[in-house]
């Protein structure tokens, strides 16, 4: 992406005889390529910091007595560049041929930079002899190490170090010893790398690259779109050849700039498993449904039989239907997708609304940021990030609360690591102790559950000390002298035992924030996932108001997104309380403006969220379900209860890509498409609307999402007319005023924009409330906080805490990411993390296996030693079904944001027990090529 032109940066200069202009910030090459002038180049990469040590983009500059690298030079006023002189081709041509040389010829060097670039100048054989070559390394699932083809450019060294800031690949040894290492010279596959792939894309001579060799296959097309993974949003290019994504590359999109994880890069090959729904399946009547019940996905046929279209659709229907016109329009419910995009999340809540007649209908947010948006709403009228995730590179201080972003988000993680290097302050908050720590300045492990303790010390350290900002309180806030009171009480003496932070080092923090040019706090579930959630967030966004640290570039409030499209489908109405943009649907405007649009009459009373339906189902209040991409059946809270209620269900509707523990309760099972599979929109934690595009075509008779959600309204009597998702998203912009702006010919143009966007042409705004707030008076709210405590304490039977989240290899309950071979491979079992201290207290053995207990059930795994957990407590991911970490969790619901208590309940841990068998995935094996990694 070449700079805007300016009349200051401007320096005029000869490059190949012809006078040029460029920018005095931009190098030799870069001006070069801009004139359309090739140079080669290997150890150079768009958007990393240049080396100059490959020497094969030498020029020539009248009146010096050395070739330069034009990597790294800058042109000057007046100054003579030539690029193609005799004496510069002939160090150009002898650079490569040497490099060629260190090179095998292997498929795996074939139509790499280096061969390109050879054969552009055409070199033939080189003229030298081959060094000693080392062995291969195919020690990695996912990557394949060949250092016979390395030439030392170093740009996997840039990319791990610089880009990612993972510190994996490093430089060693002398001489002609001198070579890439992996940390202490290790196997790949046996050390520290998390699978991110940036060094493989930076390779450029076949030296590091995609396992099983399928980027030798030339694809037959690549097509631009949007990771499926997480709310961070990375562009991505999928290779396709034979209806197949080969691989996966980075796209320079605003919120990645190419970069990807593990999940992005490896985790596409879930859309070609076997156990793909390519037949809509009917339950068999002699089959009944208990909350136990599993299904064998390899032999579905002991519990479904195969229906047509006409015939599954007519039986899902008419079972809804049926149930709403014999117990009433609330005896319905639904659960959409924040996995889906954001016209099926609109059409989703339409067809509830409208075709079923209330407004039950809800998604995962209500288990993730509910609190969240609860507290946002109350405060400031917005549930959305005032900041986006890269502005942190105009922060002096960043906070990073409740989230492990380098599990949970990790290109954003590379950017908090990127500000860090350039001189940001950075402050981990967090019971657990994780990677991001060694970055920050200040590690804040408080005790759990201790959350509002700590941050109400941290104001009235800015409050009695007066580092509030007073002009900004008086301007644009209400209700901060009750705040003011209210902390009164709270001084970091009195809190310090408490959260187990010292009280020294509270002053120090607050003083940190409160008194920068820009300070900018992003939290995760740890913050949203407590019966005190809303509490907890209501403190961030006082610390925020308090300071006047909001409102401009590197501050803000920035609650980040788990899921690839949790904001957009929160954004379009997908629940309860709240039409699409997030208009209340007991206003009596709100309610008129949806009822003139949708032409029908609507609901006046807020529908029940995720928990109170499977409360009501279960007391069969609630007699049939639609639940698309959903898995309740492992997401929810006490998912015993939550299996329980579905079971008890009249009628349950289930569309999705795999027959999910969820669909083992289904009545009815709807064959969808992956995401890979289908076009539509998803906004991501950075409020960009970005478009996905169809990639391939999906198995057997799979339908597309959007057109099963238009069937069902047909099948219920809606008069619904969309021919195209773009007139989905045209219907949305008549009632979103926040996307009204935002044309689909401009998406497909632009693949992304940032709302608010109204206006058509209106660039998006990255910062928001830079003048005012969205609320009536246009001031945000200060709303006190006071100490409540976690539902459920430990005790002597449970003395241990319990702490659920995800792993960086797995997504959400794992039914995409456990059908991933590469992903499946790295983390294959369900394990706890627990301090090494407490394993020797138990008498376990890293690898040995644990039982925890809560009130509510018991699993078995294996134990992992974790010296960043604090004493006393476990962390379980909840992607695994054979050791299900919601079997055990509170469903203690926040009286505000109904978000159920996933991050703290008591547990008893003990040693032993048996870990069952997983489902048969087909994941994990290894694969042809691959050497097992050990453990």
């Amino acid at each position: 992406m070449h700079q805007t032109l300016t009349d200051t940066q401007l320096v005029s200069f000869t490059l190949n005889g012809e006078k040029v202009v460029a920018p005095a910030d931009q190098t030799i090459l870069q001006a070069a390529d801009h004139h359309g002038i090739e140079v080669p180049r290997l150890c150079y990469m768009e958007g990393m910091r240049a080396d100059g040590n490959c020497r094969t983009c030498m020029v020539e500059i009248k009146g010096e007595r050395v070739l330069a690298p034009s990597c790294c030079r800058y042109p000057k006023e007046g100054m003579e560049v030539t690029t193609n002189s005799e004496r510069a081709v002939l160090s150009q041509k002898m650079s490569l041929e040497l490099l060629l040389a260190d090179v095998p010829e292997a498929d795996y060097t074939l139509n790499s930079e280096l061969d390109t670039w050879a054969k552009k100048m055409h070199i033939g054989k080189p003229r030298f002899g081959e060094r000693p070559q080392p062995a291969e390394d195919l020690s990695h699932p996912a990557m394949a190490v060949h250092l016979d083809a390395c030439i030392q450019c170093k740009r996997c060294v840039r990319a791990c170090r610089e880009e990612q800031v993972n510190d994996v690949i490093g430089y060693a040894f002398r001489g002609h010893h001198s070579k890439i290492v992996f940390d202490l010279d290790d196997p790949m596959g046996n050390s520290t790398c998390v699978a991110c792939g940036e060094c493989v894309q930076a390779c450029p001579t076949g030296a590091l690259m995609p396992a099983r060799d399928v980027a030798l296959t030339v694809p037959e097309k690549q097509v631009d779109s949007v990771c499926p993974y997480c709310g961070v949003g990375c562009q991505l290019t999928y290779n396709i050849k034979d209806n197949k994504i080969l691989y996966v590359q980075g796209k320079d999109g605003p919120a990645n700039s190419s970069r990807l994880c593990v999940k992005g890069r490896y985790g596409f090959d879930y859309v070609q498993h076997p156990h793909r729904l390519t037949k809509p399946l009917i339950r068999k009547p002699d089959v009944p449904k208990t909350r136990d019940f599993v299904v064998d996905p390899n032999n579905w046929q002991d519990v479904f039989r195969e229906a047509t279209w006409d015939e599954a659709l007519d039986f899902a229907a008419n079972g809804l239907r049926d149930i709403r016109d014999q117990y009433g329009k609330r005896a319905l419910a639904g659960f959409g997708s924040a996995k889906g995009t954001n016209e099926e999340a609109y059409l989703f809540q339409k067809l509830v609304r409208t075709g079923f007649g209330s407004n039950n209908v809800d998604h995962c947010t209500r288990l993730c940021h509910a609190s969240s948006v609860a507290a946002l709403m109350e405060g400031i009228n917005s549930g959305a990030v005032s900041n986006q995730v890269r502005d942190v590179a105009n922060a002096e201080v960043v906070i990073v609360i409740g989230a492990n972003p380098t599990v949970n988000h990790p290109v954003a993680a590379t950017f908090i690591k990127n500000a860090v290097k350039n001189g940001t302050k950075l402050i981990v908050a967090d019971p657990r102790r994780g990677d991001l720590a060694r970055h920050a300045a200040y590690v804040l492990q408080f005790n759990a559950d201790t959350d509002v303790a700590m941050l109400n010390a941290m104001l009235n350290v800015i409050v009695t000390e007066g580092l509030v900002d007073e002009t900004f309180i008086a301007d644009r806030t209400s209700g901060y002298p009750e705040l003011a009171e209210n902390v009164k009480k709270f001084t970091p003496e009195a809190m310090a035992p408490i959260c187990g932070i010292d009280a020294q080092t509270l002053r120090e923090v607050a003083r940190l924030y409160a008194t920068s040019k820009g300070s900018m706090i992003l939290w995760g579930m740890g913050i949203s996932q407590h019966v005190h959630g809303t509490d907890n967030a209501r403190c961030l966004i006082a610390l925020a108001l308090s300071t006047g640290q909001i409102g401009k570039p590197g501050s803000g409030l920035h609650p980040l997104r788990g899921q690839n499209n949790v904001q957009g489908a929160s954004d379009s109405g997908l629940i309860p309380m709240f039409y699409p943009d997030y208009q209340r649907v007991n206003t009596p405007e709100a309610k008129e403006r949806f009822e003139k649009l949708w032409k029908t009459e609507l609901d006046p009373d807020p529908g029940l969220t995720v928990v109170e339906i499977m409360n009501a189902a279960k007391n069969h209040e609630i007699r049939g379900m639609y639940i698309m991409g959903e898995n309740p059946a492992m997401s929810d809270p006490d998912v015993d209860h939550a299996r329980a209620a579905m079971a008890a269900l009249d009628h349950c509707v289930v569309q999705d890509i795999f027959l999910t523990e969820t669909a083992y309760l289904a009545d009815v099972v709807l064959p969808a498409t992956a995401w890979p599979e289908k076009v539509g929109t998803v906004t991501n934690t950075d409020r960009m609307v970005q478009l996905g595009r169809k990639a391939i075509d999906a198995p057997g008779d799979a339908r597309p999402d959007l057109d099963l959600i238009i069937e069902l309204a047909l099948r219920m009597g809606l008069d619904w007319n969309y021919p195209h998702v773009r007139d989905v998203f045209n219907e949305m912009r008549l009632c979103m005023d926040s996307i009204a702006g935002i044309t689909w010919d401009r998406l497909e143009r632009e693949s992304s924009v940032t709302y608010p966007c109204v206006n058509e042409g209106d660039p998006g705004d990255p910062v928001v409330f830079i003048d005012t707030f969205p609320t009536k008076s246009g001031r945000a709210k200060f709303v006190p906080a006071d100490l409540i405590s976690a539902a459920e304490r430990p005790d002597a039977e449970y003395p241990q805490v319990l702490i659920t989240g995800r792993q960086l290899e797995h997504w959400h309950t794992g039914s995409m990411t456990r059908r991933a071979s590469n992903l499946d491979y790295i983390e294959p079992e369900p394990v706890a993390s627990i301090h090494p201290l407490d394993l020797d207290q138990f008498g376990i053995a890293p690898g040995g296996v644990v039982t925890i207990a809560s009130r509510r059930g018991s699993i078995s795994l294996y134990a992992r030693a974790d010296d960043g957990m604090p004493r006393g407590a476990v962390f379980v991911p909840f992607c695994y079904y054979e050791a299900a970490a919601n079997l055990l969790t509170n469903p203690a619901l926040d009286p505000f944001g109904k978000i159920p208590e996933f991050k703290y309940c008591a547990v008893r841990i003990t040693p032993g027990g048996v870990v069952p068998e997983r489902l048969s995935f087909g994941g994990g094996q290894i694969l042809e090529g691959q050497v097992p990694l050990v453990q």
